[in-house]
């Protein structure tokens, strides 16, 4: 069994590696389900770990019905970022009836390879998770990302075990989704999937001591400027230390 981290620092990619996880997925921006994180930061987290990472391809937050401008993005990133030596590639392009888009999808396999391939939670969106599931098999994807088209993993645990049962040794099917080290033994009871996708954070305070109060840099939520959030390497080794329950 595999534990992947989900996450959007530098200092998450080193949590994760010294919690024991075996790979993580560095993105950018969870607020919005992840987007594309920087090349530079990519190198930064290459140059100071060795823990397998795959990279997202998302040009946006939103729906994963692109234009040709940001398909264009999303074929020069996932370039980049095998070239700058990521272990993986993860992205997920629907078409606008819901189907996976199957032409674009190539392109991005063929531009990614030999990098694994990993299609995202675009999955949970598509119109049938049966269906979706084929084409990504026909596909070549080595894994997918998936709630079971529900809004958390727990919600998803009968179609879960469907697509699991159906994907045999053809695909991973990947739970991920509201995971904790709270519900994670007994989610791997009832799926006994081969990898996990969780994002386990912490809370830690900025190293400013000179804090205005009135001034924001975000949008309207207001979060604060002075609380930062990194994965918390000892929720990751409480995650770690159940993978042989089953």
């Amino acid at each position: 069994m595999k534990i992947e981290i989900c996450l959007e620092s530098i200092e998450s990619v080193i949590a994760a590696e010294q919690g024991g996880a075996d790979r993580v997925e560095f993105c950018a921006d969870l607020f919005e389900g992840g987007t594309t994180p920087s090349l530079g930061a990519f190198k930064a987290a290459r140059a100071n770990s060795t823990i397998a990472m795959n990279v997202m391809v998302r040009p946006r937050g939103g729906d994963f019905c692109y234009s040709e401008l940001e398909f264009e993005a999303m074929k020069e990133d996932a370039r980049l970022f095998r070239e700058a030596g990521a272990d993986g590639i993860v992205f997920g392009i629907l078409t606008p009836d819901g189907e996976i888009d199957m032409e674009r999808s190539r392109q991005l396999i063929e531009i990614a390879r030999p990098c694994s391939v990993t299609f995202h939670r675009a999955f949970d969106m598509s119109r049938d998770a049966s269906r979706s599931l084929e084409k990504l098999i026909e596909l070549g994807v080595d894994r997918v990302l998936t709630s079971g088209l529900e809004e958390t993993v727990t919600e998803g645990l009968e179609t879960l075990k469907s697509l699991i049962d159906q994907a045999g040794e053809r695909i991973i099917v990947m739970p991920g989704c509201g995971i904790t080290e709270r519900n994670f033994t007994r989610i791997q009871e009832a799926l006994g999937a081969k990898e996990y996708h969780v994002a386990l954070d912490g809370t830690y305070e900025s190293r400013m001591t000179y804090r205005p109060d009135h001034i924001y840099m975000g949008g309207m939520l207001r979060q604060t400027e002075f609380s930062l959030k990194h994965t918390d390497k000892g929720r990751v080794g409480t995650v770690v230390s159940h993978k042989g329950g089953r």
